[in-house]
């Protein structure tokens, strides 16, 4: 086994390791987030059924309508808001957070913060 790794390498081992103790339900889902190196995605799973209840991206029209081309904080936390306003519709308040392997802090944290300030309780 290396000793160095790749970086995806070790974000999967990362993302493993909070997966075991990080589950989703029907009223209390899972927020997934992924990002790449252009974008963010956040989805609001229920594990016990292994549907996507709500999700939300800078693939999405009214960020594209902006013209951006790259995901910044701002945008993160815009995402963050999108799906909080989508959960809300669906009478979900509560989630999880799952934080993908990658560190809490920059964009991750922005889409968590866009969570709370529109009412979703993680």
């Amino acid at each position: 086994m290396p000793r160095y790794r790749t970086r995806q390498e070790r974000r999967w081992r990362r993302h493993r390791r909070i997966r075991k103790k990080v589950q989703g339900t029907a009223e209390r889902p899972r927020i997934a987030v992924f990002r790449s190196l252009r974008h963010i995605y956040a989805q609001a799973i229920d594990d016990e059924r292994g549907h996507t209840l709500a999700a939300a991206s800078t693939l999405e029209k009214i960020f594209r309508a902006e013209g951006r081309r790259n995901a910044t904080v701002e945008l993160a936390r815009r995402v963050g808001e999108l799906l909080a306003e989508r959960l809300m519709a669906r009478g979900i308040r509560q989630a999880v957070f799952d934080r993908g392997g990658f560190r809490f802090h920059g964009q991750v944290r922005a889409v968590c913060e866009g969570l709370r300030a529109k009412g979703i309780q993680i």
